[in-house]
């Protein structure tokens, strides 16, 4: 995974307002994620990450984290509002300078575009996602 740091950046906030992000980069990648954890931490059939250095990443506002394992052994942490509980973002222990927000809290939503699907062979029948996009069976690497 290539980071790069000299970018344009955004914003995103919770339902509520209680809990504000910038990124001062841009996406570096943005995916469609599959699997079970993302599926029930989203509350539909799939969750959209997008990937940026954590150097580049500021919250304001108090968000409560909820840690397991992920089937590739790696120790997720994803952080959600403690008041109206919109996830806002997570991390990897897999890839540690990196944060991975929520494309649905985004302040603009249309600002990125998906650019593949990971978790594919878990997707539900009726969460139909672009087709178009390169779709891995499981994670992409790494």
């Amino acid at each position: 995974m290539t980071i790069n740091a000299n970018a344009k950046g955004f914003s995103g906030r919770c339902l509520c307002g209680a809990v504000t992000f910038e990124s001062s980069a841009s996406p570096q990648v943005v995916v469609h994620c599959c699997c079970k954890d993302c599926r029930k931490s989203s509350g539909t059939g799939h969750c959209t990450h997008i990937v940026i250095p954590k150097s580049a990443f500021v919250v304001t506002g108090d968000v409560t984290f909820y840690e397991h394992r992920a089937d590739s052994g790696n120790t997720i942490s994803k952080g959600f509002c403690g008041t109206c509980g919109s996830p806002i973002y997570s991390t990897t222990s897999g890839y540690p300078d990196a944060v991975f927000p929520r494309a649905s809290v985004l302040d603009d939503p249309e600002m990125v575009q998906p650019q593949m699907v990971v978790y594919a062979s878990r997707a539900v029948s009726w969460d139909k996602l672009d087709e178009t996009l390169p779709a891995f069976a499981e994670g992409a690497g790494g």
